[in-house]
């Protein structure tokens, strides 16, 4: 059986949207816009980006200066 997804006013969000987003519950619920739906809110699940970390090791090479554009300037000009 499929749970129907709860929906709201958007003059109802917008009244109440600090305590809606304190209740989320995972399935979200739907903004209506004089009857129609326009957004979905959801809760955002906690990302894990420890893979990223190194991900890249080995795949870029560094030629040159990095903190130098190899343009010569005088500031003072």
């Amino acid at each position: 059986m499929k749970n129907k997804t709860k929906t709201i006013s958007a003059s109802e969000f917008k009244a109440k949207c600090l305590q809606i987003f304190d209740e989320l519950e995972a399935d979200g619920i739907v903004v209506e816009k004089r009857g129609k739906p326009i957004a979905k809110v959801i809760p955002l699940g906690a990302a894990d980006n420890s893979s990223l970390i190194g991900s890249m090791k080995g795949a870029i090479t560094v030629k040159g200066d990095i903190f130098s554009t190899g343009v010569k300037w005088n500031a003072e000009s």
